[in-house]
């Protein structure tokens, strides 16, 4: 991410004009971050997770998921507004059938986020924080170097989940569970055996 130089404080409606102009960023208390495509990879974890929590929870009628793209209006004057790899907000945060044109106000219950390689750990655990500390119940940190996925709760410590291991929704969203080794694919578990795939 890269944060642009300028001298005046932009605010959502400002946000929401750039990216109709094809500038892609987040808002960091008026602070224009931009940001960049994160490549195949990201883009096949963002699919497969959104696939998984669309398949339970809208079915279900429980909540909407939303990807890349949606920001999240979290503070005013400045403003700040940030942009989950994936959200999902129950239907009693946010009805199945409001439709927000521009930046959701309502805080996710459930956030993901996916390492990029030149995310530091620490980097990801303030992003993590972040979310947590303007109440959301849950977030997923996806590190897709080491095959490994951080829990974060509020007020407790964060649990590492392997490539055997399974994500739960827990109170954010329950019942939904899905298979770490599904995130990452095959190809994950060759790699981290140091076999190359053919």
């Amino acid at each position: 991410m890269t944060t642009t130089t300028q001298s005046k404080l932009l605010t959502a409606t400002d946000l929401l004009r750039l990216d109709g102009e094809g500038v892609r960023g987040e808002l960091i208390r008026g602070v224009l971050c931009e940001t960049m495509p994160a490549g195949q990879r990201h883009g096949k974890i963002v699919a497969k997770l959104v696939a998984a929590l669309v398949n339970f929870a809208e079915a279900g009628g429980l909540g909407t998921v939303v990807a890349s793209d949606s920001g999240v209006w979290l503070e005013r004057d400045p403003d700040t507004v940030r942009e989950p790899d994936i959200a999902f907000t129950s239907v009693e945060r946010l009805p199945l059938d409001e439709n927000v044109a521009g930046y959701a106000e309502v805080v996710p219950d459930l956030v993901v986020e996916i390492a990029s390689p030149s995310d530091s750990r620490r980097e990801v655990h303030d992003k993590a924080h972040m979310w947590l500390s303007h109440g959301v119940r849950l977030v997923w940190v996806v590190h897709p170097e080491t095959h490994t996925v951080d829990v974060h709760r509020p007020d407790e410590a964060v649990a590492t989940l392997g490539y055997e291991d399974t994500l739960d929704g827990l109170d954010a969203l329950p019942g939904f569970t899905c298979e770490v080794s599904a995130v990452f694919g095959p190809q994950a578990a060759d790699e981290a055996a140091g076999q190359p795939r053919s």
